[in-house]
C-alpha cells in the first residue's frame, strides 16, 4: 500500500470518512487558489472540524513523511495554497466559529475559517470593527489573511494583518499545539508571532486567532476625484501625504481599470477620466472636516476636473463598488490577465506608472493599474489572450519587468499578496544568498523536515541539514509538474 492510501485509511478512522477526500473529481475542486495559472491536484484533501483534528492530521503527515499544505477560502493570488501532488491539503474552512467577542478588551478570538467581513459584522453592535479589509473580504478567511499578512484599502492608516493580530493558537509541523502571543499588546522574548504572520503556511497552521478590534470612527468622509492622467493623480497623492494628512485610504484606478469597472458594475465614475482617486478620511468630526478641506484643495491644485463627495453610506458604497470589483471586472475587457503586486515609494508613482505603460507598449500588451496609491502598493493587471500565440509569454515578461521596476525604485516584489509559488523566482532579485539562507534557517527551526507547504516562498528550497551557501548543480523541484 502506498503512503497516501495508508494515510487516507488512518485519517478516515480518526476523523469521519466524509472528511477525507480521495475522488479525483473532488480533489480537482482544490487544484488552485485565486491564481488559476498554476494548478496541481492534491493526493488527498482533509476537512478537519476542530483544532485537535488539524493537529491529528499534521501528526499523521509528519509520521508518514508526507508534505501538507493549509488552505482557507482559496482566494490567495500568489499560489500560496497550491497543493502538493504527493501531499495532503488541509482545508480549514470548517473551523468557522467566532469563539469570543470581547469589546471591553478590544479583542476577538476567531477560528481560521471565519470570513474577514464576519468579524466586523459581529463587532459592529459593540461599536467596533476589524480594520484589515482585502478586496475579497466578503469571502477571504482570517486564516488566509494571517498566512499572507493581507492588507486592504485601509492599510494606509491602519496597517496590515500583522498590526491587528495579538495572539495565535498554532499547530506546529510536528503536530503539536502551542500558543504564540495572546490578548496582551506585546509579549517578551523573540517575536515568534511576527514571524508566523505572513509566513505563508511554511511554519505551521493557525487554528485560533486573537485579533485587535478598532473603534468605529465618529465620522467618515469619502470623495472621488477625477484627473486627466495618472501623473496628476499621483502628484495629488504625494501632496496629500506631504501635507501631513493620513487618510484611511487613497486608492487609484487608471483608464483601463475604470473601463472594466464600468462594464462590470456601472459605478458611474466621471466620463473622460484618465485616472480617479478615492480618498477616505475618518476620525473625530472636527479633524475630518479640516482634513477634507485640505484634501479637496490639493486635488484641485493637482488638476482634478471633477470631485464627488459621498452624501451617505449608499453613495459611499457606490464609490467603493468600482474599486472593490476591479480585479474581477478586468475579465470583462480581457480573456486572461495576470494580477501583479509590488510596492514603490509614493514619490515614484508617476515615473513608475509611465515606465509600466512604456514596457507594456514595447511588448504589445495592455496593463490596467488599480492600487493602494497612499502607500505605493501597486496592483498592475497585465492583460492578454492565452489563445494568441506568444501573448502569454509577453505578458509574463511584462509582469516580471514590473517587479524589477519596483526593486529598482527601492520597493518590494510584494505588498500583500505574498510570494507563494508565483514570485519565488524573483526573491534573489531582492535578497542576497545570505539573506535567503538566514530566512531558511528560521523555517528550519519550525519545520526541520520541510513538510509544511514545501516549494513556496524560496526559489531553491533546501533541506534543513544542508549547509547554508550558494547551491551548485541542479535542484530537484519539490512536488509535481506545475502547469
Amino acid at each position: 500500500m502506498n503512503p497516501i492510501d495508508a494515510l487516507a485509511g488512518r485519517l478516515r478512522a480518526e476523523l469521519a470518512p466524509e472528511q477525507v477526500l480521495t475522488d479525483r473529481q473532488q480533489l480537482r475542486t482544490y487544484e488552485c487558489d485565486g491564481l488559476a495559472h498554476y494548478k496541481v491536484i492534491p493526493a488527498l484533501v482533509v476537512l478537519p472540524h476542530t483544532a485537535d483534528q488539524v493537529a491529528a492530521v499534521v501528526r499523521a503527515c509528519a509520521g508518514a513523511g508526507v508534505p501538507f499544505v493549509a488552505r482557507g477560502s482559496g482566494t490567495g493570488l500568489s499560489g500560496g495554497a497550491l497543493p502538493h501532488a504527493d501531499g495532503v491539503l488541509i482545508v480549514t474552512s470548517q473551523l468557522r466559529d467566532i469563539v469570543e467577542m470581547r469589546p471591553e478588551d478590544e479583542r476577538a478570538v476567531v477560528q481560521p475559517g471565519v470570513i474577514n467581513l464576519q468579524v466586523t459584522q459581529a463587532a459592529t453592535p459593540f461599536g467596533y470593527y476589524y480594520a484589515p479589509d482585502p478586496s475579497s473580504q466578503q469571502i477571504c478567511s482570517i486564516g488566509g489573511n494571517v498566512a499572507e499578512n493581507s492588507g486592504g484599502a485601509h492599510c494606509l492608516k491602519y496597517g496590515f494583518t500583522t498590526n491587528h493580530v495579538t495572539g495565535l493558537r498554532v499547530v506546529t509541523p510536528d503536530g503539536e499545539q502551542t500558543q504564540l502571543g495572546g490578548a496582551a499588546p506585546d509579549t517578551p522574548g523573540y517575536d515568534l508571532l511576527g514571524a508566523f504572520v505572513g509566513s505563508e503556511g511554511t511554519l505551521g497552521i493557525a487554528t485560533e486567532v486573537t485579533v485587535r478590534l478598532t473603534r468605529l470612527p465618529e465620522t467618515v468622509r469619502t470623495l472621488l476625484a477625477a484627473f486627466a492622467s495618472t501623473d496628476q493623480a499621483g502628484a495629488a497623492t504625494s501632496a496629500i501625504i506631504a501635507a501631513g494628512v493620513v487618510p484611511a485610504a487613497i486608492e487609484m484606478m487608471d483608464v483601463l481599470s475604470i473601463e472594466a469597472a464600468e462594464a462590470a458594475v456601472r459605478c458611474g465614475y466621471p466620463a473622460g477620466a484618465g485616472a480617479v482617486l478615492i480618498v477616505e478620511l475618518d476620525g473625530p468630526a472636527a479633524e475630518v472636516e479640516a482634513q477634507f478641506a485640505e484634501v479637496t484643495r490639493l486635488c484641485d491644485e493637482a488638476g482634478a476636473f471633477e470631485t464627488r463627495v459621498a452624501a451617505d453610506d449608499a453613495e459611499r458604497a457606490l464609490i467603493w463598488r468600482g474599486r472593490k470589483s476591479a480585479f474581477a471586472a478586468v475579465g470583462r475587457i480581457s480573456p486572461d490577465y495576470i494580477v501583479q503586486d509590488g510596492v514603490i515609494p509614493r514619490t515614484a508613482l508617476p515615473e513608475v506608472l509611465r515606465r509600466i505603460n512604456e514596457v507594456a507598449e514595447e511588448h504589445g500588451v495592455r496593463v490596467a493599474n488599480v492600487f493602494h496609491a497612499g502607500d505605493g502598493n501597486l496592483h498592475p493587471l497585465v492583460l492578454f489572450d492565452a489563445g494568441v500565440p506568444g501573448e502569454t509569454e509577453r505578458a509574463e515578461t511584462v509582469s516580471g519587468a514590473i517587479l524589477d521596476l519596483c526593486i529598482e525604485h527601492g520597493g518590494s516584489i510584494t505588498g500583500e499578496h505574498g510570494v507563494g509559488v508565483d514570485k519565488a523566482r524573483y526573491m534573489p532579485r531582492m535578497f542576497s544568498d545570505t539573506d535567503l539562507d538566514t530566512m531558511q534557517l528560521v523555517r528550519c527551526a519550525f519545520d526541520p523536515d520541510g513538510l509544511a507547504n514545501p516549494g513556496k516562498v524560496f526559489p531553491t528550497p533546501r533541506l534543513c541539514g544542508e549547509r547554508p551557501g550558494r547551491r551548485q548543480g541542479a535542484f530537484e523541484h519539490q512536488g509535481a509538474e506545475v502547469f
